[in-house]
């Protein structure tokens, strides 16, 4: 058997033969796709996808390929078990996690006995939703097997214990959505990000430059893909001149390889970066930054840091004296602990300590993090207080040489999320916090954030100007002192009682989501955050259709309110609302949802291009994710996208623009996946205005604009 650049040449030609059956396949099957859509389900062809999607698997590991094609076999024949909870665990092994819970249900309403462990997929689903009653009550069914059933040993059986930690995460979690944290979370922008994984993000001292890890193809070193189809892993730098982030660059080839490259921390001084290669089933190296800013050959960290087993994550502090790390080595409290090491006076990593039970539970802890005062220790866990997978937490150090640490504190909602939430760093002054991400604003998979904690403007108390008084000098009279008589029948005066200071109560926004045909509720998937400060408002589903969202701001502003669900056309509106007050106060909101019939259209108000340009705005891309989910849940649905221009500027050139953004929200579309022929571009220019082009804001600014239409579902 050969081998060649690290693959056998059987498996590489045996691969190749699947995906070559795999391509002729679609290319015969795709262009039928509307007409089977728009008649009966088809049984046959599903069964083909779903063969198509097997084949894959067990060729290669490329789930994302796969999950796609296994999802069009479970809607063509929703009666298909197996395509469907193929479908379902592909999601929650990819992305769209909460998408997943549509394919379980199938399978439950015809055989809730299908697989032992059915419901407890089907509420995990439901957890990375928010949706954490529902998800509350399908673990406790799952529960209730589990305890009709104590000596069941099947494959599909999930420990109790397992079940009894999602239901505290559950209940953690509606907490923490309910009283989210003031942060403002903000993609970085397009520069840094790419349509693929990007993650782990470090940077120097002032902030002027960025490490991390992406699997983009673009400037990637190696041109082949890894066995999942996507790009090896390599580390990119970017450098940020003022406020804004120059493009990322391979960081060099000195440091990347063809294979799997990852970075794990820069030193303060940014001369040193440390990063993951996977000898020794894991292991931390370290490079140093030349001269003229290329970086050195990695060499294994010297000392007893690194084992024979698997060293994930390190950070360092500002003197370059002591060291935090995770290791799996034996001796911890569960799989992966965090380890503090401390340079000998020979400048050896000699003295290795674990961080004891303060920090590490039984479960896995990795990704630390120690601030530049070296005070502040951030981790993430799988277990302490938790809503989900890994969650980022601080601890404070309160004395090094006993290691004694305070407890966690979780960072709560909106940074952690019941996915996993890891690889936590933070600015200098401790007032930024950089971290990776799968959120509704990202340009692919996970995306690298900027956190900022915002602070509510404090009111001065107002007093009432008093109007000057002329008063005249008093004379002085000599004080003649006379003996003092207590008179026992005088009564004694009381200090008069101070008013209780009233508190500010929340405003209460009930939001109540219904069908607008039918008025039936709806259970939609709904969001508030600040319109500006992108602050998530906190919230509790109240059930049968309605959210309350609990307002604390004193100041009136603007929220962006958005509002999904499956089968219909999702919302984004602009809320002006008061601020919260002493007063109680409640303020009721309807949103009426329309279903995807043929000749219904909707503005796509929240894409921004650049000026005169086809460029999307990295604000854009929370509407363009929308967009997409709502054609992957229905993939029968064909739309025309249209641009619309003002009359500013001649029509040629306005017809023009507006024909290339159509065009690049039908790129985006495609480019995630979605069939071309699903998608019809046209650029009407100044054609169809909504309002008069008289006026900027009343007129002009409603024309420029997207819209989209249905043609067919």
């Amino acid at each position: 058997m050969l081998v060649f650049d690290g693959f056998c040449l059987t498996k590489l030609f045996f691969n190749m033969i699947i995906y070559r059956r795999v391509f002729i396949f679609l290319a015969l099957f795709l262009p039928f796709t509307f007409t089977v859509f728009a008649q009966d389900q088809d049984k046959a062809q599903s069964k083909e996808y779903m063969d198509q999607a097997v084949l894959i698997m067990e060729a290669t590991k490329a789930m994302d390929d796969a999950r796609e094609i296994m999802i069009i076999a479970a809607n063509l024949d929703t009666t298909n078990i197996k395509a469907n909870f193929e479908a379902g665990h592909m999601h929650l092994e990819t992305i769209g996690k909460d998408q997943a819970v549509k394919y379980f249900l199938r399978i439950y309403s015809q055989n809730p006995n299908y697989r032992f462990d059915l419901e407890y997929w089907i509420a995990i689903s439901y957890q990375f939703g928010l949706k954490f009653d529902l998800a509350i009550d399908y673990y406790n069914r799952y529960r209730g097997r589990l305890v009709k059933k104590p000596d069941y040993q099947g494959k599909d059986k999930i420990d109790m214990k397992v079940v009894d930690r999602r239901i505290l995460e559950c209940k953690n979690g509606k907490d923490f959505v309910a009283n989210p944290k003031p942060y403002a979370i903000t993609n970085i922008g397009r520069e840094v990000n790419s349509d693929r994984e990007d993650y782990a993000p470090v940077l120097n001292a002032d902030e002027t430059e960025i490490v991390f890890t992406t699997r983009r193809q673009d400037g990637n070193t190696y041109e082949n893909v890894a066995d999942d189809n996507k790009p090896y892993e390599d580390i990119f730098v970017a450098d940020r001149s003022g406020s804004n982030w120059q493009r990322a660059k391979n960081i060099g080839p000195t440091v990347n390889t063809k294979y799997n490259d990852s970075n794990l921390t820069l030193s303060p001084d940014g001369k040193t970066l440390f990063i993951y290669k996977d000898e020794g089933n894991g292991d931390i190296y370290a490079c140093e930054k030349n001269k003229d800013g290329t970086w050195g050959t990695p060499t294994p960290l010297a000392g007893i840091i690194n084992s024979s087993y698997r060293e994930s994550s390190v950070s360092i502090t500002a003197d370059g004296n002591t060291l935090y790390f995770a290791s799996e080595r034996p001796g911890g409290f569960g799989g992966s602990d965090i380890y503090v090491c401390i340079k000998d006076s020979k400048g050896d990593w000699s003295r290795v300590k674990n961080l004891g039970p303060t920090i590490n539970t039984n479960l896995d802890e990795d990704g630390p993090f120690i601030t530049y005062d070296a005070k502040t220790l951030y981790f993430s866990s799988e277990g302490w207080k938790g809503m989900g997978g890994f969650d980022i937490y601080k601890t404070n150090l309160v004395n090094a040489d006993k290691n004694e640490w305070t407890d966690p504190e979780n960072m709560g909602y909106p940074i952690n999320s019941p996915d996993d939430d890891i690889y936590f760093s933070s600015s200098k002054d401790g007032k930024r916090w950089y971290y990776a991400s799968v959120r509704d604003d990202g340009l692919g998979y996970t995306d690298i954030y900027e956190i900022t904690a915002i602070e509510e403007p404090k009111k001065e108390p107002v007093v009432a100007a008093k109007d000057p008084v002329k008063e005249e000098p008093k004379k002085v009279e000599p004080v003649k002192e006379e003996p003092k008589v207590v008179k026992i029948e005088d009564p004694v005066k009381e200090t008069p009682k101070e008013e209780p200071k009233k508190t500010v109560q929340p405003l209460k926004y009930l939001v109540t989501i219904v069908d607008a045909a039918t008025r039936t509720p709806l259970d939609a998937k709904v969001r508030m955050q600040g319109l500006k400060d992108k602050v998530m408002v906190g919230s509790v589903d109240k059930g049968n259709g309605v959210i309350e969202f609990n307002i604390t701001s004193t100041t009136a502003k603007d929220y962006k309110l958005s509002v999904e669900k499956d089968g219909y056309i999702f919302q984004t509106t602009t809320e002006k609302i008061t601020g919260a007050s002493t007063d109680a106060k409640t303020i009721n909101k309807t949103v009426e949802m329309r279903k995807l019939v043929v000749g219904a259209v909707s503005i796509l108000r929240n894409i921004y291009f650049d000026f005169s340009k086809a460029t999307f705005r990295t604000e854009s891309y929370s509407e363009l994710n929308k967009l997409e989910t709502m054609m992957k849940q229905n993939q029968n649905l064909q739309v025309e996208i249209s641009g619309h221009t003002d009359f500013v500027g001649s029509k040629a050139f306005n017809k023009s623009l507006s024909q290339r953004r159509a065009n690049a929200v039908k790129s985006f579309l495609t480019s995630k996946g979605i069939d071309t022929r699903r998608v019809k571009a046209v650029g009407y220019g100044e054609e169809k205005p909504l309002a008069s082009n008289d006026d900027e804001q009343q007129g002009r600014e409603l024309n420029r604009r997207v819209e989209f239409r249905v043609l067919g579902n």
